[in-house]
Order: C-alpha cells, then sequence, then structure tokens
C-alpha cells in the first residue's frame, strides 16, 4: 500500500474539513449580524416612539447597515436589507430628503434583486412593490403602480406564505380600493407562522397587519 499517497489523502481530508468549518463559521456570523441589523431595525420601527427617537435611532441603523453591506459586498440579504433600512428612513426625514433616500433604497434592492432575487423569500420583490407604490410618479419621482404589482405577485410567487409579502400585497391593495382582495391576503398574514427569532417585528407587523384589515373592513 502507498503510505505517501495515504498521507497525502488524509492532509488533503484534514485541509478540507478546516475550510468546511471555517465556511460555517463565517456563515454563523454573517446569519448573526444580520439577525443583529434586523432586530435593531424593529426596535427602531416598532418601539421608539417620538419623531426625534425615531429618526435619531433609524440614523443608527442606516449606518450600520452601510458598514454591513460593505463587509458583505456580495450576500443579497445584507444588501436588500439596506434598501430596506433606507427606504424606511425616507419616512422619518424631511420631505427635501425623502426622495434622495428612496432613490438609494431603490438602487440596492435592485442591486440585491440581481445578485438574488428570491433572497429573503421574496422580500426584495416585495420591498421593491412597497417603494414603487408609495413614492410619487411622474417628475417628482418614480413611483408605478403596475410595476409595484407585478413586484408584490412576484413576491408571492417566490413564498405565498410570507408574512411580508402578504402585508405589503394587502397594504396595496386597499390603496388601489380593492377591499375584498386586501382581506383575504392581510388574513394570511395573520395566519403565517410566528417569526421566532424577531419577536419585536413579528409583533409590530402583526398589528399593523390587524389595523389594515380593520380599515379594510371599514371602508
Amino acid at each position: 500500500m502507498n503510505t505517501k499517497f495515504l498521507k497525502r489523502l488524509g492532509l488533503t481530508l484534514v485541509a478540507s474539513l478546516i475550510v468546511a468549518q471555517a465556511g460555517v463559521a463565517a456563515n454563523s456570523e454573517f446569519r448573526s449580524e444580520l439577525l443583529a441589523l434586523q432586530r435593531e431595525w424593529a426596535q427602531a420601527n416598532f418601539v421608539a416612539e417620538s419623531k426625534k427617537d425615531r429618526r435619531s435611532a433609524f440614523a443608527d441603523v442606516v449606518e450600520h447597515a452601510n458598514q454591513l453591506s460593505a463587509r458583505y459586498p456580495s450576500q443579497a440579504e445584507v444588501i436588500a436589507w439596506e434598501g430596506i433600512v433606507l427606504s424606511t428612513y425616507a419616512g422619518e426625514v424631511s420631505a427635501f430628503s425623502a426622495m434622495k433616500y428612496a432613490k438609494a433604497a431603490r438602487d440596492k434592492l435592485l442591486l440585491a434583486e440581481n445578485l438574488q432575487p428570491d433572497a429573503l423569500n421574496g422580500g426584495i420583490y416585495a420591498s421593491l412593490g412597497a417603494l414603487y407604490s408609495k413614492v410619487p410618479g411622474g417628475f417628482v419621482g418614480f413611483g408605478d403602480n403596475e410595476l409595484a404589482r407585478e413586484y408584490f405577485l412576484r413576491a408571492l410567487e417566490v413564498d405565498s406564505n410570507n408574512i411580508d409579502n402578504n402585508y405589503f400585497y394587502g397594504e396595496f391593495l386597499i390603496k388601489q380600493g380593492d377591499y375584498s382582495a386586501a382581506l383575504e391576503v392581510l388574513n394570511r398574514a395573520l395566519s403565517t407562522s410566528v417569526v421566532a427569532d424577531r419577536p419585536v417585528f413579528d409583533a409590530g407587523r402583526r398589528a399593523e397587519i390587524e389595523a389594515l384589515i380593520l380599515q379594510a373592513k371599514q371602508s
């Protein structure tokens, strides 16, 4: 038996195992950092009460998201979350600055879409849909309801049981005056599994869904 070959094979297997373990550790670190950003966003979005507190909290989240995307420039989930953070921050700043952040959010989300369109269980599509549905159109901004609907439907094609995919589409349907369809989508959103590792987000989002359901029923 060729003992030199066996030794080389053994060293190769050990090296492969070390590389695999390093990959697992790196992925675990990435997931932990992304989850921290998501929880930080939830605190700013659902817990901060005053306008001043929200703006200050989101300014910190924007900085955190920027740092994270700089560390992981090829990770679609991180780039998408930077876009999500920027789009939320656009709603907290002055009208003069809002479009700048909305456009930056769109660019980040489109970049994430190019990297991995089905990342975040369709969340990239849902976030783009929300942006296109809420930003003014015409000469002011880039809003487009038809494009928004397309993105919402793509998000649901990726994951029809995702709480955000249904929430944002339901919100859009209410704005379009389609209350019966909105109720169906929003009730489906409420029936989705609890997001156990993000309890602040889960509770906050479900409260928003319940408010929209009430709005649809009263319309």
